[in-house]
């Protein structure tokens, strides 16, 4: 079992870390799922069940982790994920989140409800982040959430088409985070609970304002506190939402559309029908509807039904550089990760973000080569001596 004094070499040693540093009520919001959380594990194992083909006497001499998604390139096939209240996880996460991203060449994703603005992440750097959307019920908040990001520079939009309801979370539940009630003033544990994680207390609660999801601040002018946010946020969330709905938005973006959520063949066929530029293959990390299957299952079964027409990326489950390999192999041309830089950047701050996403590149380089393949644009199926899409 890892110890904290080590030097953290894996995702689970930067989980560890992160669960001791954080309040259990935001530890379990980031780590948690829908349910019994069967897809969460689903997500995980069956990454780990796949097997790659060990292939020798090859030259690998120049083996390469670059890729080309949506005409930029990529250093690596990996993109930080959209992550709701990334910044109570550590202070100003979102920032210290697109300086490793930068740093390593690779794409950071902003959520509509991260604690950072837009504006505060765009000042990092001339390189634009991603942005991610839900449909609200207000199209007129849409669109001018659309126009702010294209002022900011975003040029690729990620729209989350999987949470017209929230899926239900027994540890949210159980920490007074959900369940239907504004149970966000009784959390587990009180105030005793946040008082017990100085660290936090300090760079978070203290030196980490304003903690309130900057990028809707504006359209929710009466709210005081982060539970006034959030029941603004859940009062948005449309079920009505449709692929017209998504047609509309297509009309109103200029940009890259990537559609996320996607886990049946037939809306990977409407998602491009509709205009999409690139599908992210998605359960939403296990945290909506337990008991579906995993991205690795589905992933091979949408990229039958597209015929390679759009690039596909997955999320959920990806814990390590030979996770990447396999996901490439699935048929994916890079992968999001979410709970992995969660755990970086609450463990480590964005030092530890900077060396997790180092190991993720050495391990790729390593399955890379002893697979036989010199470049990670070059993977193919003929790398897995097993494909879970053939039992999904």
């Amino acid at each position: 079992m890892p110890t904290l004094d080590l030097v953290p070499a894996s995702v689970e040693d930067f989980r560890r870390r992160a669960e001791k540093r954080l309040p259990r009520s935001l530890f379990d919001y980031v780590d948690g799922g829908a349910g019994a959380e069967v897809t969460l594990r689903d997500n995980v194992e069956d990454f780990e069940k796949l097997r790659l083909r060990q292939r020798v006497m090859r030259d690998i001499s120049d083996t390469s982790t670059k890729i080309e998604l949506l005409g930029e390139e990529l250093a690596l096939p990996v993109i930080l994920a959209p992550v709701g209240m990334a910044g109570m996880m550590a202070r100003r996460a979102e920032v210290q989140a697109k300086r490793a991203a930068d740093a390593m060449g690779i794409p950071f994703t902003l959520s509509t409800v991260g604690i950072c603005p837009i504006d505060e992440v765009a000042a990092v750097s001339d390189k634009p982040a991603w942005y991610q959307l839900y449909m609200l019920r207000d199209r007129g908040v849409v669109q001018e959430i659309l126009r702010r990001a294209w002022e900011y520079g975003v040029r690729t939009l990620v729209f989350t088409v999987d949470l017209s309801v929230v899926g239900t979370r027994y540890r949210d539940i159980r920490n007074g985070l959900g369940g239907g009630t504004s149970t966000w003033g009784k959390l587990r544990g009180g105030p005793i609970e946040y008082f017990s994680h100085p660290h936090w207390l300090w760079n978070v609660a203290l030196r980490g304002g304003p903690l309130t999801f900057g990028n809707i601040a504006q359209y929710a002018p009466a709210a005081r506190a982060l539970t006034d946010f959030k029941e603004w946020v859940d009062s948005q969330f449309d079920p009505s939402v449709n692929w017209g709905d998504i047609a509309w938005l297509r009309d109103q973006w200029k940009g890259e559309l990537i559609i996320k959520g996607i886990l049946d063949p037939q809306d990977a066929r409407d998602a491009k029908r509709i205009g999409a530029d690139a599908l992210v293959v998605s359960n939403h990390g296990g945290r909506q509807l337990d008991g579906v299957a995993s991205g690795a299952a589905m992933l091979p079964r949408v990229a039958d039904a597209l015929h390679d027409d759009l690039p596909l990326i997955v999320d959920g489950g990806v814990r390590s550089g030979q996770d990447v390999v396999k996901a490439l192999a699935l048929g994916a041309r890079a992968v999001m990760i979410g709970r992995p830089w969660i755990y970086a950047v609450a463990a480590q701050g964005e030092a530890g973000l900077l060396r997790l996403l180092t190991m993720f590149k050495l391990d790729m380089k390593t399955a890379l080569g002893l697979s036989g393949y010199p470049h990670a644009s070059q993977v193919d199926r003929g790398a897995l001596l097993q494909d879970l899409g053939e039992r999904a």
